[in-house]
């Protein structure tokens, strides 16, 4: 908190911010203004909802602390960014940027609120370092809609891999240590990213479609097509890293691509193979000089260090659990969340890098740091306390049910 401290002008919103934060690395139920403040041993919610939303702060200022900080203490020159979005799943429709759109999250087309994170990935840990919430072209063609929920009136629609390469250049642009870029296909299949990387000499493992045309010497072929094509002794068994059961092996292979004339660098198309369906996954890879295989492999490997960095900071610090609805509630929020994690995770590297645990107690993790960490701040609360948060959610509770049903009797024709 020491790192933040200087981003509040007051010290009561500076106060309430730690408090926020101490109260997303409790072990709540639900985690939300109402259950944070009574955690904090506040009167009622009104403190947290205002630290969200008017209280006179910065949220990208404290991000840029927190990449500071991850950076500071998980820094490695051969680190991988990562880019990844995650979705929410909305009831209603005045949460700012929630539509019917596809998330990974419930793998299919829904109600839901979509953000692109990019995740500082190396040896020592992983943590996210910066996050852009996707507001969808019905929104930003709607200025009263983007008015209501706050969304600055000089914003402009972007995709999801614009979001990332705008992520990506201003990690770099504050000397980020960072050699390599891995993403899904939705980040694979766009030329802006890719020749943004290729710029900046940036190498890249981004996940791309089997249909995807490939340049060879011997021409241009589908990436699927080129899998099927190659020989027996063009497939290494190699792990893409550990996994929760063990190393996970995969058969690969490399196929050189043609480069444009003129340019720099190098280029390649990863195969992988499961070794026991048989299904493939493709990878559009750069570099600029010449890297072996096994580079290519472990790279490509990292991407799954943002699905558990996500499963993390939604599990332990309550990323996922925000109840806002306006653009800055929900920058806040997800700010907070994205430190709470990262003193977990940095935490975490520094148990591992310090000492070695005897043989038969496996290394500390972001989940047991929480656990010890609460017990050692968890403040104890008396009977009255909660008798009078049982008061106030009853009456809170009972003006929303007297006006939804006010509202009812009124729209009746």
């Amino acid at each position: 908190m020491a790192r933040v401290a200087g981003r509040f002008a007051r010290v009561e919103p500076r106060r309430r911010a730690r408090a926020f934060v101490l109260g997303l690395l409790a072990d709540l139920p639900r985690k939300n203004c109402w259950t944070i403040a009574e955690h904090a041993g506040d009167e009622s919610p009104a403190g947290m909802q205002h630290l969200l939303s008017r209280a006179s702060w910065d949220a990208d200022q404290v991000r840029d602390d927190i990449r500071a900080f991850v950076v500071d203490h998980l820094r490695e020159e051969d680190a991988v960014l990562v880019v990844d979005e995650t979705g929410d799943l909305k009831k209603g429709t005045h949460s700012v940027g929630v539509q019917r759109q596809y998330t990974g999250t419930a793998g299919r087309i829904e109600n839901s609120q979509v953000a692109v994170y990019l995740v500082y990935s190396s040896t020592a840990g992983h943590a996210a370092i910066d996050r852009r919430l996707y507001i969808p072209r019905s929104w930003t063609q709607d200025p009263d809609r983007c008015r209501a929920a706050g969304i600055p009136d000089d914003l402009r629609f972007a995709t999801k891999p614009a979001l990332a390469t705008e992520m990506i250049a201003q990690a770099l642009d504050a000397d980020v240590p960072a050699a390599w870029v891995t993403g899904d296909e939705v980040y694979g299949g766009d030329p802006h990213l890719s020749a943004e990387l290729e710029r900046r000499q940036v190498g890249y493992v981004l996940a791309i479609s089997r249909k995807r045309p490939i340049t060879t010497s011997a021409g241009v072929f589908p990436a699927g097509l080129l899998a099927h094509g190659l020989p027996k002794r063009a497939w290494q068994r190699l792990s893409a890293g550990d996994g929760a059961k063990g190393h996970r092996f995969y058969d690969w292979a490399q196929v050189d691509i043609d480069r444009p004339p003129g340019s720099s660098g190098h280029g390649w198309l990863l195969i992988r193979r499961n070794r026991r369906t048989g299904e493939f996954a493709f990878y559009r890879c750069y570099s600029a000089r010449p890297v072996p295989l096994t580079t290519l492999v472990r790279v490509a490997g990292r991407r799954w260090t943002v699905k558990e960095t996500f499963q993390a900071a939604e599990g332990l610090a309550g990323l996922d659990e925000h109840q806002v609805r306006r653009w800055t509630s929900w920058h806040r929020w997800t700010t907070l969340a994205m430190l709470a994690h990262a003193f977990l995770a940095v935490t975490a590297a520094i148990e591992r890098a310090g000492s070695t645990p005897p043989s038969e107690l496996a290394p500390l993790t972001c989940s047991e740091i929480r656990r010890l960490f609460e017990a050692f701040i968890t403040p104890a609360r008396g009977l009255a306390h909660r008798l009078r948060w049982s008061d106030w959610r009853r009456r809170h509770q009972a003006r929303a049910r007297a006006s939804h049903y006010h509202r009812q009797a009124v729209q009746q024709p």
